[in-house]
């Protein structure tokens, strides 16, 4: 059987079987389950139990009685059956790992709610000491801002706009004093009313 091929539901039943059998579970000359009790039991229909059977009577460990069911007849078949195709597709071993994954997912989703959470409150907290609208414009290697300081450039006189941060790749310059100086691809963080946004782009830009 391929490794890489995920065994039939029948199958899988009747390697399940035969590992029962072989750790002594079910014992030989004893009459296995009727089919609607191991149907019941494995959550499938009684074909596919009846299939799972006749490929164990296939491999000779077990016997079909028409009048008695099927009687096991050999642990030692079981456990060959189990060397060749491995214990890859055992069903228990399927439940076992279908069981762990749903108890990562559990704890991936509670981890998945703390950081929403933690992003949340950031923002409410961040909201809260911020209680007006923050705006940006990035500076071109054209911009005639480029090496001036804050005070040099009479950035607020011009813009009536506050700036509140310099963003510098990874640096944030958080309230920058008037010897702050403009760099290229600095973006510059202020804050103001509506009408000095046109004012802040034009002013940078020109």
């Amino acid at each position: 059987m391929d490794n890489n091929i995920i065994a039939p539901i029948y199958a899988q039943i009747a390697l399940d079987i035969a590992l029962r059998i072989s750790k002594g579970d079910l014992k030989e000359k004893s009459k296995v389950f009727g089919r609607s009790v191991m149907a019941s039991e494995y959550g499938v229909s009684p074909e596919t139990i009846r299939r799972a059977m006749r490929l164990l009577e296939d491999m000779e460990i077990v016997e079909s009685k028409h009048s008695s069911g099927s009687i096991i007849t050999s642990a030692e078949n079981a456990k060959k059956y189990i060397e060749r195709f491995g214990n890859r597709n055992n069903i228990r071993v399927c439940q076992k790992n279908l069981n762990e994954l749903l108890e990562q997912q559990e704890l991936l989703c509670r981890q998945i709610a703390e950081v929403a959470g933690s992003i949340v409150r950031i923002n409410e907290k961040f909201s809260q000491s911020t209680p007006f609208n923050t705006y940006e414009v990035k500076i071109s290697e054209n911009s005639k801002l480029v090496n001036k300081t804050i005070g040099d450039s009479m950035f607020w006189q011009n813009t009536s706009a506050t700036i509140i941060a310099i963003r510098r790749s990874e640096i944030i310059i958080l309230s920058p004093g008037p010897y702050a100086v403009f760099y290229v691809d600095d973006t510059i963080i202020f804050v103001g009313d509506m009408n000095c946004i046109e004012a802040v782009i034009d002013f940078v830009n020109q």
